[in-house]
């Protein structure tokens, strides 16, 4: 027990360490990204209570006349109302899922999924601040609207007692809230859909994106291979395996189909994204959501994933023996 306690330490000091290093060149990449998909893309901006000018709208029949805008009006054949900007800020929570087995990259890309969910936290917190909007970290950043925003993350991440796990802590959102979860999901089913029923339950609205590695898809093991559960470190000897492919993916896909229902089921949204995809797609289509637009889906490229429909059911992961997935990190 003592030497298993030890282990855990080491890997744990190992893991801070690695994200420490890391977090300058994560800031300066996030940085990068939300400016590429800032220009062009509408805040988070609606009608309210406020005092700035928002738009024109046009009348509509059984409204008070005295909404209507005269001089505006006067210059068109139709009456217009002149809608104000509501002013209340609000809150988004991000919760980057930094557990060991975000720490995983396959040959197949560069990139960690750890690193790819805290660059588009930052990116997404950039962008939503720039928007007038408040953006915290569950229980290790209360939210803030620091034009700092990203290296106020970086540093309260980093100085956190413990990094964020698979899911975040039981916390009561506001009902006008919003929460974002990035992580690879991969804990026991019930544990997930407990964690979303637990947040949506004050009425926050929410979005649910599962960050897997391209062979988490793809299952590309053949032969005897040995997998590592990363969370416990518990080993599995596959003699062929090719032969637990069909099996992987039919389990992974009953996972994420369960996920999927139950967000959907409290009006929240559940998206996948893969590594080897540009971090812009997922932040386009998370800031989609999040304005209630189409103009960030209309702009990802051709040939992106179909982020509408939330989840792949192609995929099939090859990382974690976590509850209903199988497989684990191969080496």
């Amino acid at each position: 027990m003592e030497i298993d306690a030890d282990n855990a330490v080491r890997s744990a000091a190992q893991d801070a360490a690695g994200l420490v290093a890391a977090m300058p060149r994560l800031v300066l990449e996030a940085r990068r990204i939300a400016a590429s998909v800032y220009h062009g893309l509408h805040g988070r901006r609606r009608a309210g209570s406020g005092e700035n000018f928002w738009q024109y709208r046009r009348f509509v029949d059984g409204e008070p006349s005295a909404r209507v805008d005269w001089r505006r009006s006067a210059r068109d054949d139709h009456l217009y109302v002149r809608e104000r900007e509501w002013e209340a800020a609000h809150t988004v929570w991000i919760w980057p899922d930094l557990s060991a087995s975000m720490v995983f990259a396959s040959p197949l890309v560069w990139e960690t999924k750890r690193d790819r969910a805290l660059v588009v936290a930052f990116a997404l917190a950039e962008l939503l601040v720039k928007g007038g909007e408040r953006v915290g970290i569950p229980g290790v950043m209360r939210p803030s609207a620091s034009r700092r925003i990203v290296e106020k993350m970086a540093e309260s991440l980093v100085h956190a007692h413990a990094l964020p796990q698979s899911l975040p802590p039981a916390f009561a959102p506001s009902p006008l809230a919003e929460v974002v979860l990035l992580g690879d999901l991969w804990s026991p089913t019930p544990e997930v859909v407990t964690s979303i029923a637990g947040l949506a339950a004050s009425g926050a609205h929410g979005h649910v994106v599962q960050v897997c590695d391209p062979a988490e898809e793809t299952f590309p093991f053949s032969g005897r291979i040995e997998f590592r559960e990363p969370e416990s470190g518990t080993l599995l000897t596959v003699g062929r395996a090719e032969t637990v492919r069909e099996d992987y993916v039919e389990r992974v896909a009953r996972h994420r189909a369960i996920i999927r229902r139950e967000a959907e089921r409290r009006m929240w949204s559940f998206l996948v994204h893969r590594t080897d995809r540009p971090a812009t797609e997922l932040l386009l289509a998370l800031h989609a959501r999040m304005t209630g637009g189409a103009d960030a889906l209309a702009a990802l490229p051709a040939g992106a994933p179909e982020y509408e429909d939330a989840a792949d059911e192609r995929g099939a992961h090859a990382g974690e023996t976590h509850g209903e997935t199988a497989g684990g990190h191969s080496r």
